[in-house]
């Protein structure tokens, strides 16, 4: 299936929750989401580098203004783009509206301004349905991705 030949119903967040675009989540905040998602640390540098390459990032709070998911993008402007930390709080009760907003929104953005670009993306589990109702399809025809993590 192609990608946004059609897209779905814009997903909607539950009261008092909003999306924010390129707002300045702090390192404690976003290593708080990741530590909760399953995934590691960064150290304070490393977030700031990260943000600083990425070209953007979206980001949900919660009522208490609570980071609750988060996505970040970083693409060659040409042909490729990337979608990283892809990540909502399990804890709370609307994780699933979360990831769905976040991807609605990522996706809708990168067509906006990427539009002749691939995507790819590294998700968790429980992102693969919102994924899939935009076309994506799991390890097309076998294919796998692969990463390799650099030891600073």
């Amino acid at each position: 299936m192609i990608p946004f030949r059609s897209q779905p119903p814009a997903p909607r967040l539950r009261e008092g929750y909003r999306l924010v675009a390129d707002g300045q989540p702090s390192p404690a905040a976003l290593n708080r989401l990741l530590l909760a998602s399953g995934d590691r640390a960064r150290d304070a540098e490393r977030w700031h580098r990260v943000l600083e390459r990425s070209i953007w990032h979206l980001a949900v709070e919660s009522p208490e203004g609570e980071l609750v998911g988060f996505v970040r993008a970083t693409s060659d402007l040409a042909l490729n783009a990337n979608l990283w930390d892809l990540c909502s709080d399990p804890a709370d009760p609307g994780r699933g509206e979360i990831l769905a907003v976040l991807v609605h929104g990522a996706l809708g953005r990168l067509r906006r301004e990427l539009a002749g670009c691939s995507i790819s993306l590294s998700a968790p589990p429980e992102a693969l349905a919102a994924l899939e109702r935009h076309g994506f399809a799991v390890d097309p025809g076998g294919i796998r991705a692969m990463g390799l993590q650099l030891e600073s």
